[in-house]
């Protein structure tokens, strides 16, 4: 079985690890002590809090790299930020889904084939594949040769909303909620405090996403998700954008041979 490893375990990086896993690839991804996730119901990266957690029928355990077992068919999820151990389990190919978002200076593991996701990769110079992440531009589209589509700074529009859908942390330290993921907020809502400092819903919707109440925030960072199309939303389902990135990265991986079964 072909072994992929991811860096990163947040809302992209979750939808390709899925994907990969529902596709018969074992996954191992790497993330950080304090993921500051948002959208943590369709986040492996969960698992670093809870030990395990589940997105789509698929488990993610939080593992060492001593005592990765892939045959059960569980996503690994691995405290390791410089993936020193990921490297050890001697993977097939590495997708970066960290979203820096910024030109990133050279292949960080030139010698395996790397795909990377979205703005800050260029084809032969930081990456072997980059996988497109605008809606704007061909969202999931396969780019063998140049960049992905520069950073807008410009959220997503949903329902023609962009920057007051977020949440953004008010000050420094953690969140402490009075509301949790699914529920219906209204504008001017208390959604919780940040060292007393009030965080304050701005329109109508359905809270899809909320950081972990141990993440270690600072003032300013993306800290909630508020979707304006209220119940319509699931927040517990994988994005039609993310299954697009998804399916670019086992396009890439097929199209370069690794296949799910060696």
């Amino acid at each position: 079985m072909s072994l992929i490893w991811i860096v990163g375990a947040g809302e992209l990086a979750s939808a390709v690890g899925w994907r990969l896993s529902k596709s018969g690839y074992a996954v191992v991804m790497t993330e950080i002590a304090n993921p500051l996730a948002v959208r943590r119901p369709i986040c492996f990266s969960e698992a670093v809090h809870q030990g395990k957690c589940v997105v789509e029928s698929v488990v993610g355990e939080l593992a060492s790299s001593d005592i990765c077992d892939f045959d059960s068919g569980d996503i690994k999820v691995l405290v390791d930020p410089d993936g020193s151990s990921a490297r050890g389990l001697n993977p097939d190919a590495v997708v970066d889904a960290r979203m820096l978002k910024k030109d990133i200076e050279s292949v960080a593991w030139p010698e395996l084939f790397t795909i990377g996701l979205g703005p800050g990769f260029t084809c032969a110079q930081n990456a072997d594949a980059v996988i497109e992440t605008h809606r704007m531009a061909r969202l999931g589209e396969v780019i063998l040769k140049g960049s992905a589509s520069s950073n807008t700074g410009e959220p997503g529009p949903v329902n023609g909303i962009t920057h007051s859908r977020l949440l953004r942390s008010p000050a420094d330290g953690v969140l402490k909620t009075k509301c949790k993921i699914g529920d219906l907020v209204s504008a001017q809502q208390v959604i919780g405090t940040v060292s007393g400092e009030p965080l304050i819903a701005e329109i109508d919707g359905l809270l899809r996403g909320l950081v972990h109440s141990s993440a270690e925030l600072k003032a300013g960072v993306k800290v909630g998700d508020i979707d304006p199309r209220g119940n319509k939303v699931d927040p517990g389902k994988i994005t039609d954008k993310g299954l697009a990135v998804a399916g670019g990265v086992l396009e890439a991986l097929l199209s370069e041979g690794i296949l799910p079964i060696r």
